[in-house]
């Protein structure tokens, strides 16, 4: 029996009771409004639930006898063990071992599915994440947010949102051109410009790219030539690097092309923002330029989209690229920003206010704090940065993927290279990862015994360990959907960590092989199923966080 079921028969014995009090008091009550939970001391039962506290003032009833009388009734549903309550009136519950332990063959059966949710169903979603400029590498803090962009897409497709990871390519403005002049002035041989990009990154881009254009120096537009190639070559890095940190982007959308003229030289997409903006009533003009009257929602000033000379703002390509996202047919939107970016918050929900959408429910901006690592050396080829590429070589992806996970997005990050690169129960994923590989090596060897699943009798999972074990597989899909709700996959992290900690005693107190002479059992088979069964939800939650889990160690 899982939390789901047991909030269902929990939901069948409270609605006749109430009903009997106070016809008419808990209508439209449900099993999601019944939640259960872990007690932290697990004498007290496998489950809890606080629902005599939250409905006895609905329905007329002192809380304790209310718990008394659900208490009663729930000792008659099959797989309850026994009931107790507790204080003013909560209901500790547990489960005969035959209930609790058919979990892990459903388990084994469902394989990479469990855990899988549909809380998200029906929600469509653009979650834009990244967004390096194609300018240089990507450094610390775009690998912060590569880990968490992309592991909060896992747990929400996990929970079956509809979604793409999407990557805005800064494609447009000014500092493309800084780029090309700073290409084009290695391959002369010049100093780097003044506003230019500095780093020897920039003279291997000038090779590559006077690789491809051999006479790049006797064409009309060098500069033009160089920055397009040496942006396509740039590009091409960023999308390789982020490969090998095992991050895939669904689309790659180029700032360029809200800038394009449409067809037959019509109107562009940032043209057309500002029409449709105008159209919903809030934009104005002032002054010789173009407003948004973005403080009609919580903005702190009223925006220039367009200025009194007639060029757009960053502000115009903003809106043009939100409202492209809803033409796209995503009805909400997730940027999860630099820890530098506080100030778009209230600038992006205003924009889904003026827009015509509801701030508060189709837009989401995160803001991710700053990463550090004690030691790290600044990049050789950009000068003034710690690359991606070099963190992931140092580290391995799987340390750092996992280790950028394990906070919440706001929370200030440093990380300690001699822990991460450690083999020891002081490396969260090396932890992690062993109790996987743990898993594996134990049915090698309960292949080499004869141990095989072809019994399975969980009402012998009696161990107070192999409780401790299925109450936490139990809590895995309730903590995928609350990661994914709240967008935190960090709260997955904590989990796995909790759930290795509970297999590793187990390991240490119930044999799956036999010793010695000592015949097989169903026992031995049962735990067989139970081992394979944790190790199963391990690997299901480092594919979460975007982890491998070996199979040895």
């Amino acid at each position: 029996m899982n939390p789901d079921a047991l909030s269902a028969a929990l939901l069948t014995v409270i609605v006749p009771l109430a009903e009997a009090r106070r016809p008419g008091a808990v209508e439209g009550l449900t099993a999601a409004d019944l939640p259960l939970e872990r007690p932290k001391n697990r004498d007290h039962g496998d489950w809890a639930s606080n629902a005599a506290l939250k409905l006895a003032k609905a329905v007329g009833a002192n809380p304790r006898e209310l718990a008394a009388e659900i208490a009663t009734a729930l000792e008659g549903v099959d797989g309850v063990a026994s009931v107790e309550v507790a204080g003013p009136g909560f209901i500790n519950i547990r489960l005969d071992a035959a209930a609790a332990g058919a979990l892990a063959r459903t388990i084994v059966e469902q394989g990479a599915a469990y855990g899988t949710n549909d809380t998200q169903r029906g929600a469509t979603i653009n979650l834009e994440f990244v967004s390096a400029n194609p300018t240089g590498p990507m450094h610390i803090g775009h690998t912060r947010w590569a880990a968490l962009g992309d592991a909060i897409a896992r747990v929400l497709l996990a929970s079956g949102a509809t979604l793409v990871r999407e990557f805005y390519i800064n494609d447009a403005g000014a500092q493309m051109d800084r780029f090309g002049r700073s290409v084009l002035a290695s391959v002369k041989g010049e100093p780097t410009p003044e506003d230019g990009y500095p780093g020897s990154y920039i003279d291997d881009l000038g090779r590559r790219v006077l690789a491809l254009q051999p006479d790049l120096l006797g064409l009309p537009d060098p500069e033009t030539v160089a920055r397009d190639l040496a942006y396509e070559l740039q590009l091409g890095d960023l999308q390789a690097s982020l490969e090998k940190f095992n991050v895939h982007f669904d689309v790659w959308f180029s700032e360029r092309t809200l800038h394009a003229r449409g067809e037959d030289g019509g109107p562009s997409l940032v043209d057309e923002a500002v029409d449709r903006l105008r159209a919903q009533g809030h934009v104005f003009d002032a002054e010789g330029a173009v407003w948004v009257r973005t403080t009609d929602f919580g903005d702190d000033k009223d925006r220039v989209i367009r200025r009194s000379n007639g060029e757009y703002t960053y502000f115009a390509a903003d809106a043009a690229y939100y409202l492209n996202k809803g033409d796209r047919g995503f009805a909400h939107k997730i940027y999860l920003l630099g820890a530098d970016h506080h100030g778009y918050v209230h600038r992006l929900k205003a924009l889904a206010g003026a827009a015509g959408d509801d701030p508060e429910k189709d837009i989401e901006v995160l803001i991710g704090q700053l990463v550090s690592v004690n030691g790290a050396r600044l990049s050789k080829r950009a000068g003034n940065i710690i690359e991606l590429d070099d963190l992931r070589d140092w580290l391995g992806t799987d340390a750092l993927r996992y280790s950028l996970a394990r906070y919440p997005a706001d929370s200030p990050l440093t990380l300690d290279p001699d822990v991460l690169t450690k083999r020891t129960n002081d490396n969260p994923v090396f932890y992690v990862q062993y109790a996987h590989a743990r898993t594996h090596n134990v049915a090698r060897n309960a292949a080499d015994s004869g141990v095989t699943r072809d019994a399975f009798a969980p009402e012998l999972l009696t161990h107070e360990t192999e409780s401790a074990l299925l109450g936490a597989l139990q809590e895995f899909p309730r903590i995928v959907a609350f990661a994914a709700d709240v967008r935190e996959p960090h709260r997955v992290a904590r989990y796995l960590e909790e759930l290795a900690g509970l297999y590793h005693r187990w390991y240490d107190n119930c044999r799956v092989t036999p010793l010695g002479d000592e015949e097989v059992t169903d026992l031995h088979r049962t735990r067989l199923w139970l081992n394979d069964a944790t190790g199963q939800v391990l690997r299901n939650g480092l594919d979460l966080l975007g982890v491998s889990a070996p199979e040895r160690m």
